[in-house]
């Protein structure tokens, strides 16, 4: 379903489309719970036939035969429960499986803007520990639900057909704790929802304290996370004591319901017992169907339960599947084929959500197989400009075409599968070398991996490791140093092998003598391709056709090397400040 689908649907619709994949196991479970709640309701008449008729008349044969036959009906009722069981959180699982599949393609269909406002350890939280409620829900609830309704629909028949005026007792008290159930349902739905949003919270808090415990222990700032830590614990804390107290007001209303129902039959029931309208016998029948009611009702109330925490975590659900990307593939979309690598950016101006224009009107026209430099003052725009032609974010006027074609107009995964990017901030996946260098092509071959990693030059430093290219590399890459991981990355693009590259301050985090090393590879690397330098080293730029210099917004300068120098502006001085002694030379 799409993002309007989920808009037009309510939360139950949602819910039970997911079951219609698998009604085969749903229909299993639900035949189940019907022959447990059919057992049930045959016990209490078996025991009154065996006290009215068998034993009165001394038919012990079929008093046992009977007996032996409610043993049978036991065992079978044993299997039931083992099937309602097993095959019946099989059945939940594979409910919440397909929400979670579902919730993470979404999620990887969303734009950066979508993540630049949302914290992972929220969208991590909504990918577990929502789901596993809603999973309880798709197998207890209409489990729960279905057993309840037949027990109490099926024993009050029976109870009005032996004592209308004592069941009428049952039939007034059962209505009163279902409008109880409603209405404890909606305290319970409101805390479960706060309890689930500070879940979130503190899961994301946990997630940027683990993710930056390098930068706490660097600055000795151990106490201040703590402190961060604990006072998200403090509000999960509380959140979870509200929605406890909500739980403990209804499942003491319960009780009482229970221990009043029971009382209120025998006092009716030695009422009519003392007007000679009921006999003994069928006051404890009566007691044995209380005893079944028990049951169901405690049922309806863990559906209650249920329903508010599956349900707060299906509203959470579908509140992310409403969310539509920022940015979409047009309805007529085209795979953008073979690309010789001539780009266009034709009177772009770009605003980021609810901030300033970022760019202004920018032109720029990039040869096949060029390089450009772009360079300028931290905030004028170099990076953002770069994430628009792989369409990370849309243009907010103009456009951005790749071949003479607006990159709207064709599909993301053609046009993202023609652009390399290297950045600074290289992510590497905790797995093995190999497998980060082949995530460029998923079905690279390892003699294709190895080749790669030659000509990014990294061949040597994975050979000089104890497991060569199964060497794990740690979270993000940890276990490399930065000369490595960039090398890597390299390795990747190289193995992806597009035709346009985009070198995003890839060398800004490393020393010089490490930088020149990892130039060559570059310098490789962007040989045949049309290539987007954006640095704030000159030196890294030496193999430019043209530089751009970007500032505020605007492309101030452009041209070669000594064009810019020659025009003596922000470039030149860029350059006499990184090279004072040529600046006399």
């Amino acid at each position: 379903m799409s993002a309007k689908d989920f808009k037009n649907r309510s939360l139950l619709r949602i819910f039970i489309s997911y079951f219609r994949p698998h009604w085969k196991l749903f229909t299993l479970d639900m035949l189940c719970a019907l022959g447990i709640a059919l057992v049930d309701l045959l016990f209490p008449l078996v025991s009154r036939t065996a006290m009215y008729e068998w034993l009165p008349e001394k038919e012990f044969g079929v008093f046992f035969v009977a007996m032996a036959a409610v043993m049978v009906m036991f065992l079978v009722r044993t299997a039931l429960y083992f099937v309602v069981c097993y095959w019946g959180h099989t059945f939940g699982i594979r409910v919440e499986a397909d929400i979670r599949r579902d919730l993470f393609t979404h999620m990887q269909e969303m734009g950066f803007a979508f993540y630049d406002k949302n914290r992972t350890g929220q969208l991590m939280s909504r990918l577990t520990t929502d789901l596993f409620e809603v999973t309880e829900l798709a197998h207890h609830g209409p489990e729960d639900l279905f057993i309840s309704i037949v027990t109490v629909i099926g024993a009050l028949i029976v109870m009005f057909r032996m004592q209308w005026r004592l069941a009428l007792v049952v039939a007034i008290l059962v209505p009163l704790f279902l409008l109880l159930i409603v209405f404890q349902r909606g305290r319970m739905s409101e805390a479960s929802k706060e309890s689930k949003a500070k879940t979130g919270a503190i899961n994301a808090e946990i997630e940027s304290a683990l993710s930056g415990v390098r930068t706490t222990k660097a600055f000795a700032n151990e106490a201040v996370q703590q402190a961060r830590f604990d006072e998200s614990n403090a509000q999960f804390r509380t959140a979870k004591r509200n929605f406890h107290k909500a739980m403990g007001r209804f499942f003491s209303s319960m009780e009482l319901f229970v221990t009043v129902l029971s009382a209120a039959v025998i006092a009716v029931g030695g009422w009519l017992i003392m007007k000679e309208q009921l006999n003994y016998i069928d006051l404890i029948t009566f007691n044995l169907y209380v005893a079944t009611f028990i049951s169901p009702v405690r049922k309806l109330a863990n559906f209650a339960e249920l329903f508010s925490s599956g349900f707060a975590g299906l509203a959470r659900f579908a509140e992310l599947m409403r969310t539509e990307p920022a940015v979409q593939d047009a309805s007529d979309a085209v795979e953008l084929g073979e690309v010789r690598g001539a780009l266009g950016v034709e009177d772009v101006s770009f605003t980021y959500s609810g901030s300033d224009e970022v760019l202004h009107h920018v032109d720029l026209q990039v040869f096949p197989g060029e390089t450009v430099a772009i360079v300028g003052p931290s905030g004028g725009g170099k990076s953002t400009l770069c994430q628009l032609i792989p369409r990370f974010y849309d243009v907010t006027e103009g456009r951005i075409t790749v071949d003479g074609v607006d990159v709207r107009a064709v599909k993301q995964s053609s046009l993202r599968r023609s652009i390399g990017i290297v950045q600074q901030d290289v992510f590497l996946f905790a797995d093995t070398i190999r497998e980060n260098i082949r995530y460029g092509r998923p079905g690279a071959t390892d003699e294709e991996v190895a080749e790669a990693a030659r000509r990014a030059e990294i061949y040597d430093d994975i050979m000089a490791m104890p497991n060569g290219f199964d060497t794990y590399v740690g979270e993000r890459g940890a276990l490399l140093s930065g000369g490595q991981k960039q090398r890597v990355a390299i390795a990747r693009i190289f193995l992806k092998d597009p035709p346009i590259l985009i070198l995003d301050e890839a060398t800004s985090a490393l020393d010089s003598v490490t930088e020149s090393k990892i130039q060559h590879a570059f310098d490789e690397l962007s040989r045949g391709r049309t290539t987007l330098i954006i640095a704030h080293r000159l030196s890294t730029i030496r193999a430019a056709h043209r530089i751009l210099v970007i500032r505020d917004g605007v492309i101030a300068e452009q041209g070669t090397h000594e064009e810019l120098l020659a025009l003596g502006g922000d470039y030149a001085n860029l350059y006499h400040t990184q090279n004072p002694e040529r600046r006399h030379g």
